[in-house]
């Protein structure tokens, strides 16, 4: 997952083998391979990545998904030397690819319309650009069992579900590669969709699920359809007791795959049970799901996809403008050289630390200040910051603004250029 706004989170710790329900069973079996050291981090251009999509295209195939891809189950494509990620990286030109899998409605007014469901299955690799741990980290495997194996594992388990369901309406389920770039896969299936005959009724996205804590998932997209508030509402009730602290609200942008369909005006929903102090870091291991959350949100997710794919009308899209800086396909901006401290918001981003000889050891900056602006912008979480570092170029002159224990600092800093 692209960064986002900061949440809280806990250590979670496995729970052991005689307390897993039997979804939770499947899910962990995938988790330990997608999530394990010889996948290399699924970076891309590693061989992990590439046995993570053939893995996923034998679980499509028995679970019983027709082939959707252009090539079998998959959609290979190259990405292009321009794209924006690769200015940041040496991915230009590398080969990589969709995985995707169909389950056919059963309706013949209603199979022409598809219900996307999708999740990435990249991540960091060997840490590098995106990673936010201690410099010395870099080089090491990143194995992303949250971000997001997780979602790539429930993914699974949803199909598992619907495929003894009848439903309606046809369902692709993709597990999207390049996300971690800037939403690569999904951008490429918006513009070179595999079935050019569907017309997309919903997708459903589901990144980072791996961490539920206190019951409580996010909907983001809720505001993407009218029907979507009452939908979600009565899903989430069962014999009139809440099966979540459902968050369920926001339009269709974001950090992650949903946005490339949101962008060609189609309702989204993505499912999210929040950020954590392993984001992004070397310790985000299987150790740490909660694999009978991870289920749950599975049964959630295909209760949903299910209502989705039977209901009779269509939904009433609601548009937003995108924000002023777009998360999508933008990288992850100029450098400043941060070690930013996941473990609390509190009105801004508190860092751990600064790279050696980067800008913001030059300007300055210390452990324990806490960022509150970047030039004109407003920093309150991470996603701020992020956005902040987006809007400026290398070799930007910009202010920094920080709290150092009770006094406020302005620092100046020269951008830099990532590698």
């Amino acid at each position: 997952m692209l960064v986002t706004s900061l949440v809280v989170a806990a250590r979670v710790v496995l729970q052991s083998p005689d307390t897993l329900t039997p979804g939770a069973h499947r899910a962990l079996d995938a988790l330990r391979y997608l999530a394990a050291d010889a996948r290399e981090g699924r970076g891309v251009g590693t061989r992990g990545l590439e046995e993570s999509g053939t893995y996923l295209a034998t679980a499509f195939r028995q679970i019983g998904l027709q082939p959707g891809g252009s090539d079998g189950y998959f959609q290979p494509f190259t990405i292009s030397p321009d794209a924006p990620a690769a200015i940041h990286s040496t991915i230009g030109g590398k080969s990589i690819r969709n995985v995707i899998g169909v389950l056919p409605g059963r309706s013949s007014a209603r199979t022409p319309e598809a219900i996307v469901i999708g999740a990435h299955y990249d991540h960091l690799g060997r840490g590098g650009f995106g990673a936010l741990d201690d410099p010395d980290s870099t080089g090491k495997v990143h194995n992303g069992a949250d971000d997001n194996a997780s979602g790539t594992t429930a993914l699974l388990e949803v199909a598992r579900q619907l495929a003894e369901r009848r439903l309606d309406r046809t369902i692709v389920f993709i597990a999207f590669s390049g996300e971690e770039e800037g939403d690569l896969g999904s951008e490429y299936y918006v513009k070179h969709p595999t079935r050019p005959g569907d017309s997309i009724y919903a997708m459903l996205n589901m990144d980072m699920v791996g961490r539920l804590r206190n019951a409580r998932i996010s909907a983001t997209g809720a505001a993407t359809a009218t029907e979507f508030p009452a939908l979600l509402d009565s899903l989430n009730r069962v014999g009139g007791q809440p099966r979540f602290d459902l968050q369920a609200s926001g339009d269709g942008w974001g950090p992650s795959d949903h946005a490339s369909f949101y962008a060609a005006k189609h309702p989204v929903l993505f499912f999210f049970t929040g950020l954590h102090a392993d984001y992004h870091r070397t310790t985000d291991d299987v150790d740490r799901i909660d694999v009978n959350g991870l289920a749950r949100v599975a049964d959630f997710v295909a209760d949903v996809a299910t209502a989705l794919a039977n209901r009779p009308g269509p939904l009433t899209f609601v548009a937003a403008p995108p924000p002023q800086t777009a998360s999508r396909g933008s990288g992850y901006g100029a450098y400043l050289g941060t070690i930013p401290d996941m473990s609390e918001s509190p009105g801004g981003v508190r860092i751990t630390g600064t790279r050696a000889g980067s800008p913001a050891e030059k300007a300055g900056l210390a452990a324990g200040d806490v960022i509150t602006a970047i030039g004109t912008k407003t920093v309150g979480n991470l996603y701020d910051m992020t956005d902040a570092l987006r809007a400026h170029q290398a070799g930007d002159t910009v202010v920094i603004v920080v709290k150092r224990d009770t006094s406020e600092l302005r620092l100046t800093a020269v951008l830099g250029k990532r590698s």
